[in-house]
């Protein structure tokens, strides 16, 4: 079992999951954002790197990060995260997870990978995922379903086609973009997990829902941080590209 060191209560955990693996598009970025927001609110943030070299994922975590990664590089991490079983008791607990991309494959139900062999994923969230024809690259935006979220943004790079289960629902409906590829509608959810092809990294790009998943974590409604003109500039100019 990783150890995890002793913290005051006060102090949110953030377990960044085995980036060795998952850490192909710069995702591993979400942690900063998730710390610092925390920090900015008086918080103790505490980043956990969990790497595939450790014995297994430790379940006191309050959040969990996947990031993006390659076929054989989510194969791997599902055989790590099935050893011990550390993140489904977490969720069980009611931790939040963010799983991008790959993240959002290994979280999945089943992924086929390129050489057409079907994989079990952890089953967290009921989606499951085939290639496509053709790879989606450029930027996706999508309106979130969940409460308070509105536009997300970010840029996609994957040959997954994902379909959302009945157990699941969507994160929200593409607006430009590939997104799953299916039915219109990009990512998962079920609980406080959340899955998404969205980088940027996403939690950077959308401050709404790096909030969302922290409230989650944190028990309550997180107050209102100053507005950062610079970001809003660049969400609103994100929001109307188109590919």
């Amino acid at each position: 079992m990783t150890e995890v060191p002793p913290t005051d209560e006060s102090t949110v955990r953030i377990a960044l999951v085995v980036p060795d693996l998952l850490g192909t598009y710069g995702d591993r970025g979400n942690a900063l954002v998730l710390a610092q927001r925390l920090r900015w609110r008086g918080y103790r943030a505490e980043i956990v790197t969990v790497l595939s070299s450790a014995e297994s994922l430790p379940d006191s975590c309050d959040i969990y990060l996947l990031g993006g990664g390659e076929d054989v590089a989510q194969q791997a991490a599902v055989s790590f995260l099935n050893r011990g079983n550390g993140l489904r008791r977490a969720v069980d607990s009611g931790a939040a997870v963010l799983g991008v991309c790959g993240g959002l494959q290994v979280l999945g139900t089943r992924f086929t990978t390129g050489d057409g062999k079907s994989h079990a994923g952890l089953g967290l969230v009921d989606i499951e995922t085939r290639p496509g024809a053709d790879r989606a690259i450029g930027e996706l935006g999508t309106r979130s379903e969940l409460p308070g979220i509105g536009v997300l943004t970010g840029f996609e790079n994957h040959l997954g086609r994902s379909e959302v289960g009945d157990d699941a629902r969507p994160l929200g409906r593409v607006l430009h973009g590939t997104g799953n590829g299916a039915d219109g509608v990009e990512g998962g959810v079920t609980g406080r997990v959340v899955c998404t092809y969205l980088h940027g990294p996403v939690l950077a790009r959308n401050p709404a829902l790096a909030d969302a998943v922290l409230s989650w974590a944190v028990g309550t409604p997180l107050g209102e941080l100053p507005e950062f003109p610079e970001l809003e500039q660049l969400r609103a100019e994100r929001t109307r590209v188109r590919g």
